[in-house]
């Protein structure tokens, strides 16, 4: 619950189109379920890739933010032996992914 609640609420926060959208949804694979949460905001720079996953990042100088979020949702993803990873286009979106094994 953490982990989308996270990310659908950067993907609220950081939208900057007249009319936001947010994709959620999952893929079954044999080992693990493949999640991703979906949006068409501002994008993220491939420099922060790595960076946003530690805590206290922030991309932005807003007080609306504590940069802690996508830290949370690492380590609850590293918790359950899943992995995380985002594809993003400066100005067109971002799409976080995430894996959690079957068992």
């Amino acid at each position: 619950k953490q982990i989308f609640q996270n990310l659908i609420q950067n993907a609220i926060n950081y939208n900057d189109k007249a009319q936001g959208i947010i994709n959620v949804g999952y893929q079954e694979h044999q080992q693990h379920y493949e999640f991703f949460v979906q949006d068409n905001g501002k994008g993220i720079k491939p420099a922060y890739f790595d960076k946003i996953f530690k805590p206290f990042t922030k991309l932005e100088s807003t007080g609306a933010s504590s940069g802690i979020g996508l830290s949370i949702v690492k380590k609850i993803v590293s918790h359950y032996n899943g992995s995380i990873w985002l594809e993003s286009e400066k100005g067109e979106g971002t799409t976080f992914y995430f894996t959690l094994p079957k068992s």
